[in-house]
């Protein structure tokens, strides 16, 4: 029997980026090819049997993206983006955050399952200029790629836009056993898909591209490389592949229509692998896919695309065959019990531009907006209701667990959902139902991850509790004493600062 292979990109076509009012086309840069950026791992302080010790630091720096003058940038362990973490599951992992910025930041680890709101690094977790703080965690969770980002609403979009995104690997026995590629840089490669418009002497400038629907820009910029090239020295590679864009949806494809399997998306491995010649990411989406070379000698190039511009080129030297095969099994997912009693929890995201909303109301710091037991699953029914002029796709996304998708409109989730996933995009009209599992207790939040949607309030709050316990009360961080840290760094008056996310309030009469 032959396998499926899928070669459309699922989502509503209609609400594609490409038909927004505002949509950046990407373009091809003016700039000569580059070798691909490929982050190192980042090394441990120290390490045990039992623990490990990171430093991990927010500092300033340039990178030389484009020719002639250095970009201004930000990130982690690195001048651009960070050094890649890799985390294995049942290790105590102690983490040192440093901040080096001359603001505010916070860190924010997307897809792992770690107590909210401090460890989870969302807004309540601010670590000040010149300051540091201690985390740990031990994660108890599937094998996954998932990434670090900067989250102090409102201003995650900015810091994200500056550079701050790192990917984080996440791995098991489980997935150590099967047969994949897994040499770091050699062939299991990380990309990093972001846009970026480039002004004066190659400098970014936020607020001059500021669209409260999602920045764009026309350069893609992959690993913080513009142009790159990949030297593929094996048959097969694994793409660890990021949506880490602000706004940009990426729609996939090799040149030859050169068939790809997706073996894993957000926060697992899939059940199965799954054959396609065309994908599409949403913000924060991620996928791992198997790229077979066998039919390419030393010498070709095959490009992979975003719709009809290319954004990498894989130059093939020479290689030894490789005759591993895929198993038909990757994973077992077992989907938790849901109580006949449990009640269905209705996510609505609505709205455009300044008027974005979760249940008809924006984010507000210190505000509840549900409760959920620890271990007690509960269906979400995550609508989009925009559906204006087309409409958007809103990738949504819950902190702090591993949620299952079961049913698109009452119908099946796409053949690559069917894995566990932190991320999932709602086309314009639909319902998406999702299983959601909390196994820790804290404040989560959970949102649109088109970033600028977030900070403009298309995000709600979330308390998952220990139902034999007393309800535990958090420290949240307050919008007066953010400001004003905010603007006491940056030297201006909080009356006349600007910070991005708050023009949606202030355009809706609203406070965060």
């Amino acid at each position: 029997m032959a396998q499926q292979v899928y070669d459309d990109y699922f989502f509503d076509e209609p609400a594609y980026n490409t038909h927004d009012g505002g949509y950046v086309p990407l373009e091809v840069a003016d700039a000569p090819e580059s070798k691909l950026a490929i982050p190192p791992l980042l090394k441990p302080d120290k390490e045990t049997d039992t623990d490990v010790w990171y430093t991990l630091e927010a500092q300033k720096g340039e990178t030389q993206i484009l020719p002639g003058a250095k970009t201004k940038t930000w990130g982690y362990n690195a001048a651009l983006l960070g050094q890649t973490l890799a985390f294995e599951v049942g290790k105590h992992i102690h983490v040192t955050l440093k901040n080096s910025l001359d603001e505010l930041t916070t860190f924010h680890w997307h897809g792992l399952a770690v107590s909210g709101p401090y460890i989870d690094g969302g807004c309540h977790a601010p670590v000040y200029p010149g300051e540091s703080k201690q985390i740990d965690f031990t994660l108890d969770q599937p094998a996954a790629t998932t990434w670090l980002h900067a989250h102090p609403c409102p201003s995650t979009a900015e810091q994200v836009w500056h550079g701050l995104a790192a990917m984080v690997i996440v791995r098991d026995q489980h997935e150590a056993s099967l047969p994949l590629p897994r040499t770091y840089g050699v062939d299991d490669i990380p990309l990093v898909l972001q846009d970026r418009r480039f002004h004066e002497d190659n400098q970014w400038d936020y607020q001059a591209d500021y669209d409260p629907d999602g920045v764009q820009g026309p350069t893609a910029m992959i690993n913080g490389t513009v142009n790159p090239v990949f030297d593929v020295t094996t048959q097969k590679l694994r793409l660890r592949i990021l949506d880490g864009a602000n706004r940009r949806e990426w729609r996939l494809h090799f040149s030859d229509n050169l068939e790809f399997t997706q073996i894993a998306g957000d926060s697992s491995l899939l059940p199965k692998p799954v054959h396609f010649t065309h994908l599409m990411l949403t913000c924060a989406e991620r996928a791992e896919v198997i790229v077979d070379f066998k039919n390419y000698k030393e010498g070709d190039v095959v490009t992979l695309f975003s719709d009809d511009v290319p954004i990498v080129k894989f130059r093939i030297h020479a290689f030894k065959p490789d005759n591993s095969v895929l198993p038909d099994h990757l994973l077992d997912v077992h989907a938790p019990e849901v109580l006949p009693t449990t009640p269905v929890r209705k996510v609505v995201m609505s709205g455009m531009d300044e008027a974005v909303a979760i249940d008809g109301k924006k984010f507000s710091m210190q505000r509840i907006d549900a409760t959920q037991p620890i271990g007690l699953a509960q269906y979400w029914d995550v609508s989009n209701t925009n559906t204006m002029d087309g409409g958007m796709v809103h990738p949504f996304h819950v902190h702090g667990t591993q949620f299952l998708v079961i049913s698109r409109n009452g119908g099946a989730p796409y053949p690559n959902e069917h894995g566990y996933k932190d991320t999932v995009g709602v086309n314009p009209g639909e319902t998406v139902r999702i299983l959601v599992r909390f196994d820790l207790p804290g404040v989560y939040m959970y949102h649109c991850h088109i970033i600028e949607h977030e900070d403009g309030g298309m995000m709600a709050q979330i308390q998952s509790y220990d139902p034999n316990k007393p309800m535990p009360t958090y420290k949240l961080m307050d919008m007066d004493t953010l400001m004003n840290a905010f603007a006491k760094e940056r030297g201006v008056d909080p009356k006349t600062m600007w910070i991005p996310g708050m023009d949606s309030y202030k355009k809706m009469g609203m406070k965060m």
